[in-house]
């Protein structure tokens, strides 16, 4: 579970940097004790597995620990970004049934034990609940467990090799779910967060200059945002960055327009990798670690090849597997499924369906996504089946 391995780390490295905001770093003991007393408290209240606690937090070095704390209670935590809509964070409200919501003013624990709970939590029991659009225009709870996002770090590590000496950045809203791997590609391995203060994030010359600041080497990004970026920095051309990778994910990156940044950067410092992704198959679908004369050379939008313990298909309408270079719909089996749709059985049983090339009870998810293998083994994005768009990673019906 992601506990239990935050506190592994806990263990290992006590006084190194967890978390850094606004120039203020704490280490994984302090990380640690101040989750364990908000957990305790939290308990105290009723909280624990199969249960949900709301998070109605500002991005802050609070906001991880206030996620850490309702793990370590054994709940799942229902991020509700404070600048959604109000009707939006009702209906969110509503649908989730927390027991309780945390905000700014909840989060003083002083008083309660520091030491580790040892509350038992099952791998299979859910970590968080992301909602996203629905096609009814009302956004859908999807229910992601622990052993989801363990196995997302354990099947991506022989690409990346993440460590203790890697800094990462908390850049998006704690309500996409970028940010699971943002938080825990992080604190699972010894590494250092960074939480990007929300004005930051939208002044693309002040991330730039947090990136060099704090020794970056780890930057997650969707490629709109990434655009912005790469435009501070060919206006800033001597900035000093640390980087050792940027991932791409959460909408389609144009391999085409990458060719400014090869220009003043080196290939391999960073390496650009793109990475598709759906929440309901917890945040990585697939891996593609570009070069230069590839994101000059390669068709539309490649998205690379399947996680190792994904299975990726290109059906047609009969679900039967398409030839290479002919267009399909995307489905994805294996063990980063969620468990499904809260409170939505009938949806859940319309996009979570049987795998007819799987073992007997497996599962695949219909993505909705169009595609088609290369002749090179590698998958390329094409689009949506249906009329949802994405704007900045989140999914929207037009309705």
């Amino acid at each position: 579970t992601i506990p239990a391995l935050f506190e592994a780390q806990v263990a290992v490295r006590p006084d190194a940097p967890a978390v850094t905001f606004e120039g203020v770093s704490w280490s994984y003991a302090q990380v640690n004790a101040r989750a364990n007393r908000l957990a305790r408290w939290l308990v105290e209240r009723g909280v624990g597995p199969e249960q949900f606690v709301a998070l109605a937090l500002p991005r802050s070095a609070d906001l991880v620990v206030a996620i850490l704390a309702v793990l370590k209670a054994g709940a799942a935590y229902v991020p509700m970004d404070p600048d959604y809509p109000a009707d939006r964070i009702a209906y969110m409200v509503q649908d989730a049934r927390p027991v309780l919501t945390l905000g700014p003013d909840d989060l003083d624990a002083e008083g309660y034990d520091d030491t580790d709970l040892g509350v038992v939590i099952d791998p299979a029991h859910p970590a968080y609940v992301i909602y996203t659009s629905g096609s009814t225009g009302r956004p859908k709870g999807v229910v992601v467990p622990h052993q989801n996002v363990v196995r997302l770090l354990g099947c991506t590590e022989q690409w990346f090799g993440f460590g203790p000496d890697d800094v990462w950045t908390l850049f998006h809203s704690y309500a996409f779910d970028f940010t699971v791997w943002e938080l825990w590609g992080s604190l699972l391995y010894g590494g250092r967060l960074v939480v990007v203060p929300y004005l930051t994030s939208r002044s693309p010359q002040e991330f730039l200059a947090l990136l060099e600041k704090e020794k970056v080497t780890v930057l997650n990004q969707t490629p709109s945002a990434f655009y912005q970026l790469m435009a501070a920095d060919g206006e800033h051309p001597g900035t000093d960055l640390a980087l050792r990778y940027i991932v791409f994910g959460g909408e389609a990156l144009d391999l085409g327009r990458l060719e400014d940044w090869y220009s003043r950067h080196r290939e391999d410092a960073p390496t650009l990798v793109n990475m598709y992704g759906i929440t309901e198959t917890t945040v990585h679908v697939s891996y593609l670690a570009l070069d230069r004369a590839y994101a000059a050379t390669a068709p539309g939008s490649v998205i690379g090849v399947g996680i190792p313990d994904l299975r990726v298909y290109v059906l047609d309408d009969r679900l039967q597997p398409v030839p290479p270079g002919v267009v399909g719909e995307l489905y994805v089996a294996g063990a980063g499924l969620a468990r499904g749709y809260l409170n939505r059985p009938g949806l859940s049983a319309e996009r979570f369906v049987a795998d007819p090339h799987g073992g007997p009870g497996t599962r695949m998810y219909r993505t909705g996504d169009v595609g088609r293998w290369l002749a090179d083994g590698r998958l390329e994005y094409l689009g949506r089946a249906d009329q949802q768009v994405q704007l900045r990673g989140f999914r929207i019906e037009l309705g």
